[in-house]
């Protein structure tokens, strides 16, 4: 049975997020809101949980996990970035975008594309994640709350309790957050491919 904390989306409690950080380290699978909808978030170095978050999307490992950074240099110390990618990252972050990136020695080989090395980044514009994200000291692995068979993310947290009780070992619930995911760009070409049209306005990309 998942821990259910209400936490304030604009100011979270820092006892809250204190205990949040806590769970995650424990090695619990977290659902957290983010600025596009909520998330899955676990420990990077967590194979057990990984594994849990592909089993509760119903994805095998093609399908991109996204490490959730803090700040521009958390993900150049997770993947490699040239000047051409750092300039677009620095325009358009924090924000709702996730960046395909080829993965660092730093990442566990489990996390990253089989084939291509590659695994999604970005930094969230939403207090509640990156107060988090401070806590721990450390970048989440994460992946939108999108079940099987379902046609939008999850978004309201009774809604993922009624669901994912007994898969989650936490449900921080900061209220609404949309149902939009993040708009998710391939960076490793240039110019960048749009593999999903999200929340992030896509002009700064040229792509519109």
């Amino acid at each position: 049975m998942a821990r259910y904390l209400v936490i304030h989306p604009d100011d979270p409690q820092p006892r809250l997020v204190s205990q949040a950080a806590e769970v995650v380290r424990a090695g619990g699978v977290v659902a957290i809101p983010t600025d596009s909808c909520y998330a899955l978030g676990c420990r990077l170095g967590d194979k057990e949980a990984v594994e849990r978050i592909r089993q509760i999307r119903a994805v095998d490992e093609r399908h991109h996990l996204t490490l959730m950074c803090r700040d521009l240099s958390e993900i150049a110390q997770f993947a490699r970035v040239d000047n051409t990618q750092y300039r677009l990252l620095k325009a358009t972050t924090p924000g709702s975008y996730t960046f395909i990136l080829e993965g660092t020695k730093e990442l566990p080989r489990r996390v990253l594309h089989p084939k291509r090395k590659t695994i999604g980044l970005r930094i969230p514009a939403h207090k509640v994640a990156l107060a988090l994200l401070a806590e721990l000291g450390e970048p989440l692995l994460t992946s939108t709350l999108m079940l099987p068979g379902d046609e939008e993310p999850l978004t309201e947290g009774w809604e993922i309790q009624e669901r994912l009780d007994d898969c989650l070992a936490l449900i921080l619930d900061g209220g609404f957050c949309g149902t939009e995911p993040t708009t998710v760009l391939d960076l490793t070409r240039l110019p960048p491919v749009l593999v999903r049209a999200g929340r992030g306005p896509l002009a700064p990309f040229a792509l519109e």
